[in-house]
């Protein structure tokens, strides 16, 4: 009996030096500047949801979450970097789909593995993409706009680059609607939509985040939203789902990473501390803003949505023979 309490005291001093442990690891962190790689460009969606959190984190834990941006590679070059970094919390990653669902299918080669490198922490935004067409198009609606595609000798489509959200959307559009159409990528919304703009491309899909100012404009036609439902900021737009294609929803999202190995204790902290701050005023007119709604998650349920874009798009990928190597 005697030997069987020892062993029960002991065990309980381990359980509770380990608790102990836990418990003051989440205290400590963060202990010194925390980098936020964004691997894109300043100006992009990602800098949209990346820099006010970014601020928040840094007033409500007493240490800067500096910025920074590494583009390149269409988010790879970035990525790869926060993956090989080393897993203390100090350096996370915010990022578009792409790097994380996309590309893995897209390029023969990826410097790393986004499902075995990268740990999910929560959703940023979750935003809709818009089919929108230049006035001179004869085509009000989706149905006539198939109608006109399949009436023309070629037809072309522009998106904001290889391998984007936007890219990918347009090539389950093509595989659905069995349409012969040419992509035209290019090297971010701005250039595609000023050549949309000019004439010089026919249609094209982008963002809401990008596009909705043109919208509103007037300046282009608006076709339909790649949603499950319908956007409040475009409530009179239907969705591909109402204008007969159920198979087209589509979604340019915005995440939280941390390189494999995080702790899970700062991992959780750095959950719980986002999700206060996307419940605040300023994040929740930020989702207003870009057409998301709010989708703050645990980072369990985040990596199961991740684990399901990724099996899509590779899908969409594999049907469309897309590549860019």
């Amino acid at each position: 009996m005697r030997q069987v309490s020892r062993v029960g005291k002991v065990l309980f001093c381990a359980i509770a030096a380990a608790s102990f442990s836990v418990s003051a690891l989440a205290q400590s962190w963060p202990n010194s500047m925390v980098t936020v790689v964004v691997p894109w460009p300043p100006g992009g969606p990602s800098d949209i949801a990346g820099r006010p959190v970014a601020k928040r984190l840094t007033e409500n834990l007493g240490h800067p979450f500096v910025i920074d941006n590494r583009g390149g590679g269409g988010g790879n070059i970035g990525s790869a970097a926060v993956a090989r970094a080393p897993a203390d919390g100090n350096t996370l990653l915010i990022t578009s789909s792409a790097p994380i669902v996309i590309n893995p299918s897209l390029y023969k080669k990826m410097a790393f593995d986004p499902a075995k490198d990268l740990v999910p922490i929560t959703n940023l935004l979750r935003v809709p993409l818009v089919l929108v067409a230049h006035p001179s198009v004869p085509a009000n609606n989706l149905k006539e706009l198939i109608a006109y595609i399949k009436a023309q000798p070629q037809f072309s489509y522009a998106s904001a680059g290889s391998g984007t959200p936007q890219h990918m959307t347009g090539e389950l559009f093509k595989s659905v609607t069995k349409l012969d159409i040419t992509h035209v990528p290019y090297k971010g919304s701005a250039p595609a939509i000023s050549d949309l703009l000019g004439g010089h491309v026919p249609i094209m899909f982008d963002s809401m985040i990008a596009i909705l100012p043109h919208i509103k404009s007037g300046k282009v036609k608006v076709i339909a939203v790649s949603g499950d439902k319908r956007s409040a900021s475009l409530p009179d737009v239907p969705t591909f789902t109402e204008s007969g294609l159920p198979a087209v929803v589509s979604y340019a999202w915005y995440g939280f990473f941390a390189p494999a190995g995080t702790p899970k204790v700062i991992v959780d902290k750095i959950n719980a501390e986002t999700l206060k701050i996307m419940k605040e005023p300023a994040f929740q007119r930020i989702l207003a803003d870009t057409g998301s709604d709010y989708v703050g998650d645990t980072p369990e349920n985040f990596a199961v949505f991740v684990k399901e874009e990724a099996v899509k798009w590779a899908k969409v990928v594999k049907d469309s023979g897309a590549t860019v190597d």
